[in-house]
């Protein structure tokens, strides 16, 4: 395949996932039209069926955008921590404070699962809350656990926690409630 050949393959994925993104998060899955994101990306529901199969694939597609934007997101905050412990702690109030936005409420923490199901997606996140908590007990900063229940525990709570959010009828509420419970969860976790 030429190199413009694969640009212009990618500009219409790129174009696509950004129009339905705009779309999703606005009027939410089943209000959005194909025919709607379609046309404002400029292109044709055959671009969308080649590139996607149909809305459901274009779905997983603006999923999948948006959750390594917010594993970017969370990775940056562990990485710029003074200290391991602080950059685990932050980066668990981060995917709580996350609920909050608009764009991730309605697409991921509302239509994916709805849509989806269960993808599987979550997987990563919990291989990445793993891999932190063994590096967490290995230097004595918590206490030693079996690493995968233990990232399972996290993560269920975190995105159980998170969907709760999402549903706060007052902005704020549930997440300082939220923010609070995971202070005391983390403490427990501490040598």
């Amino acid at each position: 395949m030429s190199r413009a050949r694969a640009e212009m393959i990618e500009d219409t994925r790129a174009r696509l996932i950004a129009s339905a993104r705009e779309a999703f998060a606005s009027q939410g899955y089943a209000r959005t039209s194909m025919d709607d994101f379609t046309a404002r990306a400029g292109l044709t529901r055959g671009a969308l069926y080649h590139h996607f199969g149909d809305k459901k694939g274009l779905l997983a597609a603006v999923v999948a955008q948006l959750d390594n934007e917010m594993d970017t997101h969370l990775q940056r905050i562990s990485d710029q921590a003074e200290e391991p412990w602080a950059g685990f702690c932050e980066r668990c109030r981060a995917y709580l404070c996350m609920a909050q936005d608009a764009e991730i409420q309605r697409i991921v923490l509302q239509d994916a699962p709805a849509v989806l199901g269960d993808t599987g997606s979550q997987q990563h996140c919990v291989d990445s809350l793993r891999v932190q908590l063994e590096a967490l007990m290995q230097a004595g900063v918590i206490q030693p656990a079996p690493s995968h229940a233990l990232a399972q525990l996290i993560n269920g709570s975190l995105v159980n926690t998170a969907l709760w959010i999402a549903r706060d009828e007052h902005l704020g509420e549930r997440l300082e409630e939220g923010l609070q419970g995971l202070e005391l969860l983390l403490r427990g976790l501490r040598q």
